[in-house]
């Protein structure tokens, strides 16, 4: 009896430990992954306090070469009143974390040429590098349970700026968005080469590929084809049910003309499409009235 204790309650300790690490292992992700490694690294080497409000840029290891990460601590009295605006993130103040903490770590990423090792866009390509700026709650040292999220109080949204890209003049860019929880947002591009969004996570620009793009003009023309087609079959059934009605309206009109023209007491003959009265010889010869002679 006190042996089946014993291991009851060995499993219950060891369910409450594991339990979390089941549960996050239902949401992980090579991005959280990145994300978790990116952030514990960061802290690892940058100062044991590092100072709120004050940028720190962290440099990778070798095998992680192309990849540029910063990480910045603020204090959420700043991020309310403030806001924060580095130079290619700008989030709008009147801007809490949530779940509420009293300080935010947010971790800066630039993907360079990593950008399509880790992120997929079903047919769209890239033409700008990922990058990604995520919250995470600086008052706790679990990972899974740091990442955060912000709740913007007010309509303005954050801004996502691109430096250095050659824009296209036919409005075929797409401003990407891809959510910390795996899902992806696509909106326009903004104020030259900008994003705007209601929350954090990555972000870059894209275009739809050049197969996709045939693909999508002979779908639509072939749309607009079997509209029209439709429309011009309409019209020639609709034409010809007209002049089928109309001939057999005449026909019946004109088998009953000549139905009552052969009973009339005249009698009357068909000269080509022309109806024709005719009458039989007279019976009774001419004569006088008195036909006495003195």
């Amino acid at each position: 009896m006190g042996t089946n204790i014993s291991c009851l309650v060995i499993r219950i300790i060891f369910c409450a430990l594991f339990w979390p690490h089941i549960q996050a292992s239902q949401y992980y992700t090579p991005q959280t992954s990145l994300n978790s490694f990116l952030y514990n690294y960061a802290l690892r080497n940058i100062v044991l306090r590092p100072r709120t409000g004050q940028l720190y840029n962290v440099s990778l290891p070798a095998n992680f070469s192309g990849i540029e990460i910063s990480i910045i601590r603020l204090r959420t009295h700043s991020l309310w009143q403030k806001g924060l605006n580095l130079s290619t993130f700008q989030i709008p103040p009147r801007t809490l974390p949530w779940p509420f903490t009293n300080r935010v770590d947010f971790l800066y990423q630039n993907l360079g040429n990593w950008s399509t090792f880790y992120y997929n866009v079903p047919n769209y390509t890239f033409v700008a590098p990922v990058i990604g700026l995520v919250a995470y709650d600086a008052n706790t040292s679990s990972m899974e349970r740091g990442l955060i999220e912000l709740n913007l109080t007010r309509d303005d949204p954050i801004i996502v700026r691109f430096q250095n890209m050659l824009l296209d003049s036919d409005g075929r860019m797409k401003c990407v968005r891809f959510g910390t929880n795996g899902t992806l947002e696509f909106t326009e591009l903004t104020l030259g080469s900008s994003c705007v969004a209601r929350g954090h996570g990555h972000f870059s620009v894209v275009v739809p590929r050049q197969n996709e793009e045939k693909r999508e003009f002979k779908f639509k023309w072939w749309i607009v084809g079997i509209v029209i087609g439709g429309v011009v079959g309409l019209i020639l059934v609709i034409l010809i049910g007209v002049l089928v009605y109309k001939f057999i309206k005449w026909k019946k009109v004109w088998k009953m003309e000549k139905h009552s023209g052969e009973s009339e007491a005249l009698g009357a003959i068909w000269i080509g499409n022309s109806k024709m009265p005719t009458a039989s010889g007279i019976r009774t010869q001419p004569s006088f009235e008195d036909s006495y002679v003195p």
